[in-house]
């Protein structure tokens, strides 16, 4: 695998040039980085999700993320949606295999966060969490699985955290870590049921904080994205996986750093926003 991902990363290959990813959410943030990456490539990149007009604290929708992509290089398409529908999610499907011809990669990267503890949470938000990560990115997977199969190097990728069943993070944010290991589950699932067809099945966390718009309206916010690394890590990774052979890439719970370093990289300091090395805060789940 590291050889994949060694090739895929140099400076000057375009391994997902024509290539069709449909991605949930990917209005900004990690999912945006992801999808840039990909276009740089020359990519056809569809992105599904509600944002239809920008809000007050978040800035862009799906359009303006279409718009981006196609200026990245690559061919956007705005699709408005909610990954909780399964009319949404079958109509985001068919209108990508009408606009590109088919789906060679879904990215499950939609996702709803809230780490109250047990007796805080609203079960409305235990609902939304469970519905968007777990339900959603089952529906999204299932429904592109035609597809996936016509595809040379089909890729399903998910991001979710690695199966650490360390009481700690239970006990820290239960209804959260259950809806992310519901998310990780599908990998570990589909992996195993899909281990014949080629179709490769991973998932991918980052290894510290990442500088998103929602840790930026988190109260201090502000000061935690110094200590945080820039979402382009993720976009590499993201793009050394999708870019390995999908038969001999499979059921894996990557971190973005693992991945880089498999391919050779040493020095992630050009990812930092700021802070040393030795300063930034891991994520949740490691």
């Amino acid at each position: 695998m590291s050889e994949s991902i060694r090739d895929a990363i140099a400076p000057h290959a375009k391994p997902l040039k024509g290539k069709t990813i449909l991605m949930s959410g990917g209005s900004r943030g990690i999912g945006l980085a992801i999808a840039l990456r990909a276009a740089a490539d020359g990519a056809n990149v569809a992105i599904m999700a509600k944002t239809a007009t920008e809000q007050a604290n978040l800035a862009g929708t799906v359009f303006t993320a279409a718009e981006e992509i196609t200026a990245a290089g690559g061919q956007g398409l705005a699709i408005v949606g909610d990954v909780r529908n399964d009319g949404d999610v079958l109509g985001a499907v068919a209108s990508t295999v009408e606009r590109f011809g088919g789906i060679d990669v879904v990215v499950n990267n939609a996702s709803a966060i809230d780490l109250s503890a047990t007796p805080d949470v609203s079960m409305k938000k235990y609902d939304l969490m469970m519905d968007i990560n777990v339900r959603g990115t089952f529906l999204l997977s299932k429904s592109a699985l035609p597809h996936l199969r016509a595809s040379d190097n089909g890729h399903i990728l998910t991001l979710s955290p690695p199966l650490n069943l360390e009481p700690k993070w239970a006990g820290a944010h239960l209804a959260y870590t259950m809806a992310k290991y519901g998310m990780s589950m599908t990998t570990l699932g589909l992996a195993e049921e899909l281990r014949g067809a080629g179709i490769g099945v991973n998932s991918l966390w980052p290894a510290t904080l990442i500088d998103t718009a929602a840790i930026r309206n988190m109260p201090g916010g502000e000061r935690m994205v110094k200590a945080a690394r820039s979402a382009r890590i993720v976009a590499d990774a993201a793009h050394a996986v999708l870019t390995s052979d999908a038969r001999a890439c499979s059921g894996n719970f990557f971190t973005d750093e693992a991945v880089l370093a498999a391919a050779g990289v040493t020095d992630f300091s050009g990812y930092s926003m700021g802070a040393a090395e030795s300063d930034l805060v891991p994520d949740i789940f490691l």
